[in-house]
């Protein structure tokens, strides 16, 4: 299913604003929130955007000499996607010989290891790991 086909799909699921929304079940007593379009439309975009490096994770990788081939960025980038349909906020993509840590709501890589310096290291502050 290409990614217009996707969209298509939670659109059309999509409730106009005041329309009474299906039951779902949930937890006694717990709100229930109806999903707005503006909300669908910047996950969607969130989802969809190109991966962006931040201003240490382009120090980083420069000064450790690390270059990124056009095929690396796109598995990058479908891990990245793959974390944030499961939920994660922050993960570790282990890709080829790079570690990078990946901030997945803001799409941007934090920071870049390779090997070397992997080796001595203990990545915290990630609540997931995807190995691309």
């Amino acid at each position: 299913m290409s990614s217009i086909d996707t969209l298509l799909t939670k659109l059309s699921a999509i409730q106009p604003i005041g329309a009474p929304t299906p039951a779902k079940p949930s937890a006694p007593g717990a709100p229930q929130r109806q999903t707005q379009f503006g909300d669908l439309l910047q996950q969607e975009v969130r989802e969809h955007s190109p991966i962006k490096f931040s201003a240490h994770a382009q120090n980083r990788l420069q000064h450790r000499q690390i270059s990124l081939t056009d095929p690396q960025v796109a598995r990058l980038e479908k891990s990245v996607s793959s974390a944030a349909e499961k939920g994660a906020e922050s993960s570790l993509v282990l890709l080829d010989n790079l570690a990078l840590i990946v901030s997945v709501r803001n799409r941007t890589v934090v920071t870049a290891l390779d090997q070397a310096q992997t080796s001595s290291h203990v990545f915290t502050q990630i609540d997931s790991a995807v190995i691309a």
